[in-house]
């Protein structure tokens, strides 16, 4: 039985690949028609913001009965409120960007990040497959819980070789382990219960809208302010990067034509080093705000490692390129440069985001209808 996208539950929608997700969900490419409900709960990576032009064009501001954006302020945890959204709805579809994601931060507290990436999977799966049960006990065909997942779950690799959707996991961080259990959750729902699972496990994504402490924004904003651009260990550490635009790409492929019960890898096929792709960055960051290169690269310093820093990713995906017909369309170059200039040119967003300025956002524009 075809699947119905037609009702689909994003959860996560107001952080990073979940806001281009939607923004893409939305765009002429996808041509999908059906209704999106971002269901986030805004924690500080959390920012509605990203989707202002959204909720304006297809949200309650646009006041038709033609409304295809909700938005519902829930935690993934409360298992009553999913419920209630699941029968508010008619959710046919869920996809699941929601997680605590940031390395670092699950090292100093990994308390949230199993609260939230494995019980937080937990009680979404328990919840659909109650909801989309038949009165039989089977499972409705026509559904799909679509599962996003990380490259970090397989742990390092050497100087060679590549990740496969068959390469054993083995998560060296609080992180990249409370993922790997919710990617075993997933997988266990289809074996045990039949739920319609897919699952992917991509690299690292990059593009508009990423919350300021991750590597890119955060090089280009000290690179603007003239700060120092801390580097981990000896700067040699390889990421495989992915712009978020063709992540999102692959993934609606995925949910369209994707085999239950099968995990896709989404690479970028495209590594570097951490010190040579700040280089890089260093040289399209000046070029647009007239720096001098030498003068930024002398900023450059070198700290202490972080904890279990794993030394290599680098993706395997020729499944989702044979078996989906799924290719990156944009080049490292290209995406490097728009991510370079949508920063730049978007100082009012990241200044709110580091103010706290874009939780007041929220409220004003948010704070009836949460």
């Amino acid at each position: 039985m075809k699947r119905k996208l037609t009702n689909i539950m994003v959860t996560g929608g107001a952080g990073f690949i979940g806001c281009n997700f939607i923004h893409f969900m939305f765009s002429n490419e996808s041509g999908f028609n059906g209704k999106i409900i971002n269901v986030d709960s805004l924690t500080y990576a959390g920012n509605l913001e990203s989707l202002a032009s959204i909720e304006d064009k297809f949200g309650n501001a646009c006041m038709t009965q033609n409304r295809r954006y909700y938005f519902e302020n829930v935690d993934i945890c409360n298992r009553d409120s999913i419920e209630k959204i699941l029968k508010k709805y008619e959710i046919d579809t869920i996809v699941h960007f929601a997680a605590e994601s940031h390395v670092d931060r699950s090292i100093l507290g990994p308390e949230t990040f199993i609260k939230t990436n494995v019980m937080g999977t937990f009680n979404l799966l328990d919840c659909a497959r109650n909801y989309w049960k038949n009165n039989d006990g089977s499972i409705r065909n026509d559904v799909l819980f679509h599962h996003i997942s990380t490259d970090e779950v397989y742990g390092s690799l050497e100087e060679t070789g590549y990740f496969t959707e068959t390469t054993p996991y083995d998560p060296r961080s609080p992180y990249s382990s409370s993922k790997a259990s919710s990617d075993h959750l997933a997988m266990a729902y289809f074996h045990t219960y039949n739920l319609p699972v897919t699952l992917s496990n991509c690299s690292n994504n990059y593009g508009p809208y990423q919350f300021p402490e991750k590597l890119l924004p955060l090089m280009i904003m000290n690179i603007r302010e003239g700060k120092n651009l801390p580097v981990y260990g000896d700067g040699k550490n390889i990421r495989d990067w992915l712009y978020v635009e063709d992540h999102n790409r692959a993934v609606w492929l995925i949910m369209k034509d994707g085999k239950k019960g099968e995990k896709y890898n989404i690479g970028g096929e495209n590594e570097w080093e951490n010190i040579k792709l700040l280089h890089k960055l260093i040289e399209i960051t000046c070029k647009e705000i007239s720096l001098n290169i030498n003068d930024v690269k002398q900023t450059i310093q070198f700290v202490k490692d972080r904890p279990g820093h794993d030394r290599r990713y680098a993706i395997d995906c020729s499944k989702i390129k044979k078996e989906l017909g799924w290719k990156r369309k944009v080049t490292f170059e290209e995406g490097l440069e728009k991510t370079v200039k949508w920063y730049l040119s978007n100082e009012k967003w990241i200044n709110n985001i580091l103010s706290g300025e874009y939780s007041k956002w929220i409220e004003n524009n948010y704070g009836d209808r949460k």
